[in-house]
């Protein structure tokens, strides 16, 4: 800690970030031992946050993430939406294909930013807000591809890295989507959709580019 900065704050924020690592809550003594303070000190934070909703304890005393988080959680896709923009912009104009960036949502895929090409005759309207299964669509597999474990080159069917899917979503429509890596907090991809029989073979790469310069940006 340094003279500008405040350890209760401090402290605070650790408890919510332990709260958040664990699905079955933790208690004043476990907390007391994570954080190296006394259990008054602990009583104190989670009272603290239990006043703003961002900490609830069930029957058990357990001290577990409180439904307030969503509140702000709210006002991240604004943020995360910025900062992915120049690289949406760069995709959808390279490609020619619309661009978007998708967020888990639950269950679903949620899509946070689009952008369009300037210069085709015509591509996919694919609108800020538009949701769909994860199971369904490049965006929401490519997800799904992050959190299974690597698999051995072996068995890799030509794809690292990116999803490719055709009429899933739309009639006539591709998807290649990349997933974000390494950005603590947000899990989400980055892809194109476009009127095509087949992904022409340089998007996946670039899809990949892509999702790598978010990334970058969120870190």
């Amino acid at each position: 800690m340094t003279a500008e900065t405040s350890q209760t704050l401090d402290r605070g924020l650790r408890v919510l970030k332990l709260l958040a690592d664990t699905d079955h809550g933790l208690t004043v003594t476990e907390l007391s031992h994570k954080l190296g303070v006394n259990r008054t000190v602990v009583y104190r934070l989670l009272a603290t946050l239990e006043q703003h909703a961002l900490v609830r304890r069930d029957l058990g005393g357990r001290a577990r993430v409180g439904l307030g988080v969503l509140g702000l959680g709210r006002q991240v896709h604004p943020l995360v939406r910025e900062a992915a923009m120049p690289a949406l912009r760069a995709l959808a104009e390279d490609i020619g294909a619309t661009a978007h960036l998708t967020l888990v949502d639950g269950a679903e895929a949620l899509a946070v930013a689009v952008v369009e090409p300037t210069w085709t005759d015509y591509h996919v309207a694919y609108r800020a807000g538009f949701r769909h299964p994860l199971e369904r669509g490049a965006a929401g597999k490519a997800i799904l591809s992050a959190r299974r474990p690597p698999q051995p080159p072996e068995d890799d069917e030509g794809t690292p890295g990116y999803t490719l899917t055709h009429g899933e979503l739309e009639a006539g429509a591709c998807g290649a989507a990349a997933p974000l890596l390494g950005v603590t907090g947000v899990e989400g991809s980055v892809g194109v959709v476009m009127l095509a029989d087949v992904v022409p073979e340089r998007v996946g790469e670039r899809v990949m580019h892509a999702a790598r310069e978010v990334a970058e940006a969120l870190r």
